[in-house]
């Protein structure tokens, strides 16, 4: 005759439902299914938590309103990480995220535009030149990656 099996948890774990649960202790979480560890990750490591409580949801061993309940984060953020699971798996939580580069000021454009501005070109000119904003150079002026040569004071009293 088959024994039932009852959900019995570690002392100090904090449920998540009636058969998941996880404890943190020396920097490190770690999730139960009864009194069975199923996973470990660094308490810090934001990326691997994400994709863990994802996949507790899709393989329905939790709500997404649990994981939000239980970790006290948003439910947004618990449904970002399911659909990120969704579409690109385990790896789409460690991949580097998408940034945008220099669109208008590559590398040859910051040449061409400091040539200009050495030549002694005010920056609305070099801009005209280039076909980009004024702003833009005054921008890059400003971040320190294109600079203008400091006007010469004549010695001469007006």
């Amino acid at each position: 005759m088959p024994q039932m099996h009852l959900p019995f948890f570690p002392e100090g774990v904090e449920h998540i439902t009636s058969e998941l649960a996880f404890e943190k202790r020396d920097g490190h979480v770690t999730y139960f299914n009864g009194h069975m560890p199923v996973f470990v990750h660094a308490e810090q490591d934001i990326p691997t938590f994400r994709m863990i409580t994802a996949q507790f949801c899709i393989n329905g061993n939790a709500k997404q309103a649990d994981i939000s309940r239980a970790f006290g984060i948003t439910l947004l953020s618990v449904k970002r990480a399911v659909k990120r699971y969704r579409e690109k798996g385990v790896s789409g939580f460690y991949e580097e995220p998408n940034r945008r580069g220099a669109a208008v000021l590559t590398a040859q454009v910051l040449k061409v535009a400091q040539e200009r501005l050495d030549e002694g070109l005010e920056t609305s000119q070099v801009a005209e030149q280039l076909g980009v904003k004024r702003n833009t150079l005054a921008k890059a002026i400003h971040a320190g990656r294109l600079h203008k040569p400091t006007k010469k004071k004549s010695s001469t009293p007006r």
